[in-house]
């Protein structure tokens, strides 16, 4: 008898079945037994299947006996931690009219929170018959059981010591994008048994490069459980990101060494006990089930009329806003559910500090576009739990009007695109860019500043792990992603520069520009109003070999090498400096916007634009498109806080010159001050200059370089924090 044989049997109903209870949803075990409860609004019947502790072999199926609101639910007694289980869901199969009720199928579980066993490419996976002339009108009667993973029943019980949660402030915050797998393969200190887990991450040579470097939350790429998509197994290649959710609350098996879910509390538990937040990067606007010609593992067997946005005149088809084939309906209230479930799980049962949301427009859509007080966004805002966390919006998505960067409501962050892009093509040395510039490194109030939200709305990046790395980004024109057998595409207009030399070279004065480059984009990144985010590598110079599209790249493109040499280690102390310098200067990260306003209570300007001539930027300086060298003073003595009354914080100037050549900076006069003190020079980056500079001092600014400078107060001591006054010497 085959496996598939075994599976398929009718099996002896021996269990007895309880009513149970319509929550929670899921599995859940209360010590004496489990309560199963799924909602499907469309089946006509709902068996729960129950397999060996492999998920091999299944010992039997029951129907569930109660409905209730939509929920089917029953209660068995003497069932414990550790059992796996599936569903078969009965109902019409009538893909034009949106149902694909398929009881052949065994399903996973909207809210599993384990799982076992992988995902193999059958046929007997896809409720239609590939290879029919009727397509997904056909319906097929093999069983999936042997080759779809299985939930399994857990013990969510975890003593987190005062460890459950630690929360920075927002002005303080400074993320680190990172991966599971990329940070820890390659480290010398990791175990092999561990590497590319999370408990590799938990190494403690790890976690002390992460915490060295003054970053304060980590954003870990996808962990719900994902699939490994077929076209790229077939090349030999994996869904290395894990935007591909299957489930919404069970972590990805491969990232459990131990196989416990209680690891991943352990990291948590870690990272907040090293100061650290965690974040993570979540995929709620699609499933690994694609569009129609996908397979059927969870929810569109379960209802898939009330799961995903079918196209309206034809439910055969699915709204492809998320461009991976389907898109859920959070429009339906228990899917909103389902997803803010999900987040107060991963919050409350297993630490989680925030979110970042892919694709976040689709998750506020509803029939008529994006909608900033769609439910989702309400129950979010008005949620005692979800409101008290960092929530990310990626704020935009591939369907008509996706674009909505700075549209979503107050109390959320926002990655801010236009930053990337005017920074990248600033330093690249396009014209005309200046305006926007300033608009950029003051927090994007003209996007943000409505509605009592703050410059940290704004999530700064030039790099993230969509794109090229830093290294890639000033040593390649073009993409060169051939290793995914996509040829060369990539990115359209990826905003970089080669400086020469397409790729690697040892040309020495290449190899320096770049360095400075580098050293620029990070320093305008860490040094902008608004919240930072670094991307995990950049600190040290890691490159993908030119691909600027690493999603299917489990290698060493995409793992981090620790072997640093001189320019890596140069690159990581000059980063550490940067974000050090963001903690002691709190003129850094300013809690309201900064917008050139003259104050007549504070008696000054948040903000004065100066040209190299030291006069104020008018607005023939900012109409100029060949200008590329500015200045900005932001002045410490401007209001903090909605209470009018001078503040008491140190007064920075920074300087920028994007040109290729030099530039004479006359050093500007500031009442009540008597000269500056240089506290950063990407041009020097090892050597930070502590000489005193009188105002009208010519300054000599090299070309492609930044400078920051502080104030030295009329009649006072040098204003450099003595701990700072110690880094700087």
């Amino acid at each position: 008898m085959t496996s598939r044989e075994m599976i398929d049997t009718p099996v002896k109903r021996t269990s007895h079945i309880c009513e149970g209870r319509p929550f929670p949803l899921g599995a859940t075990w209360d010590g004496q037994g489990v309560n199963f409860a799924i909602f499907s609004a469309h089946a006509t019947k709902v068996e729960l299947c129950l397999f060996d502790h492999e998920g091999k072999r299944e010992l039997e199926r029951i129907e569930l006996p109660e409905f209730t609101d939509e929920i089917w639910h029953g209660y068995l007694p003497n069932v414990g931690v550790g059992q796996v289980y599936g569903y078969r869901v009965y109902g019409p199969y009538e893909p034009e009219a949106g149902h694909r009720f398929n009881h052949h199928k065994l399903l996973i579980d909207p809210y599993a929170k384990g799982l076992i066993g992988e995902l193999i490419w059958d046929p007997a996976i896809f409720g239609y018959t590939l290879g029919s002339p009727e397509e997904d009108l056909s319906f097929d009667e093999r069983d999936s059981a042997p080759f779809v993973p299985k939930a399994k029943v857990i013990d969510s019980s975890f003593d987190w010591q005062g460890k459950q949660s630690h929360r920075i402030a927002w002005d303080r915050t400074v993320i680190y994008e990172a991966h599971v797998r990329g940070m820890s393969m390659l480290h010398p200190s990791v175990p092999d048994d561990l590497r590319g887990t999370f408990a590799g991450l938990m190494n403690k040579d790890l976690l002390e490069h992460i915490k060295s470097l003054g970053v304060t939350s980590v954003e870990l790429l996808p962990v719900h459980a994902f699939v490994h998509d077929n076209h790229l197994l077939e090349q030999g290649l994996k869904n290395y990101w894990g935007y591909n959710t299957l489930t919404f609350l069970a972590p990805h098996c491969e990232y459990l060494a131990s196989g416990e879910l209680r690891e991943f509390k352990e990291l948590a538990a870690t990272l907040h006990d090293a100061g650290l937040e965690l974040i993570l990067d979540v995929v709620y606007n699609h499933t690994a089930e694609g569009n129609e010609r996908g397979p059927t593992l969870s929810m569109r067997g379960i209802d898939n009329l009330t799961y995903y946005r079918l196209l309206p005149d034809n439910r055969r088809y699915y709204v492809n806003d998320s461009g991976t084939g389907n898109t859920l309906d959070l429009s339906h209230p228990c899917v909103l559910r389902l997803v803010t479930d999900s987040l107060r799980y991963w919050t409350t049962e297993m630490g989680v500090d925030g979110f970042r949301f892919d694709l976040g427009t689709i998750l506020a859509r509803q029939k008529d576009g994006f909608n900033e007080r769609h439910p989702f966004h309400v129950g979010c805002r008005q949620d005692p739990t979800l409101s008290q966390l960092k929530l990310i919006a990626e704020p935009w998505d591939c369907g008509l009007g996706g674009y909505q960067v700075g549209a979503f409501p107050p109390g959320w962050l926002e990655w801010n695109d236009r930053f990337r892009d005017t920074v990248r093509t600033f330093w690249r040395g396009d014209k005309d860019r200046l305006p926007e510039l300033a608009s950029r490194i003051t927090a994007s109030g003209d996007l943000f500043n409505w509605g009592g939200r703050k410059p940290y709305s704004s999530v700064n990046f030039v790099t993230a792990h969509d794109g090229f790395s830093l290294r890639d980004l000033v040593s390649y024109n073009a993409p060169h992603n051939e290793a995914n057998g996509e040829g060369d595409h990539g990115s359209d207009n990826p905003r970089s520069s080669n400086h020469g030399v397409e790729g690697p070279t040892d040309d020495p004065d290449i190899r320096a520009t770049r360095l400075r480059q580098m050293r620029n984009l990070l320093a305008t990144l860490l040094l902008a109003q608004g919240t930072p985010m670094l991307r995990s590598g950049d600190e040290i110079g890691h490159s993908q070999q030119g691909n600027d599209n690493t999603y299917c790249q489990d290698n060493e493109l995409n793992w981090l090498n620790w072997e640093l040499d001189e320019e890596a280690q140069g690159l990581l102390d000059f980063t550490r400096r940067l974000i050090q310098l963001r903690h002691d200067y709190p003129i850094l990260r300013r809690n309201r916007f900064l917008v050139g306003n003259y104050n007549e209570i504070t008696g000054v300007k948040d903000v004065t634009w100066i040209t190299p001539n030291s006069t104020e930027m008018s607005n023939g300086d900012w109409e100029n498109t060949d200008a590329a060298c500015l200045g900005v003073i932001i002045d410490g003595r401007a209001q903090v806080s909605g209470i009018q009354r001078p503040g008491h914080d140190t007064t920075v100037f920074l300087i920028v010159n994007a040109h290729d050549f030099p530039v004479n900076f006359k050093l500007p006069g500031v009442v009540k001050g008597m000269g500056w003190h240089c506290l950063l020079d990407t041009n020097a980056p090892r050597t930070p200059s502590t000489e005193f500079f009188e105002f009208c001092h010519e300054f000599v600014v090299t070309q492609k370089s930044l400078l920051l400078f502080e104030l030295q107060p009329d009649g006072s001591e040098a204003t450099l924090p003595d701990e700072a006054v110690k880094r700087v010497l």
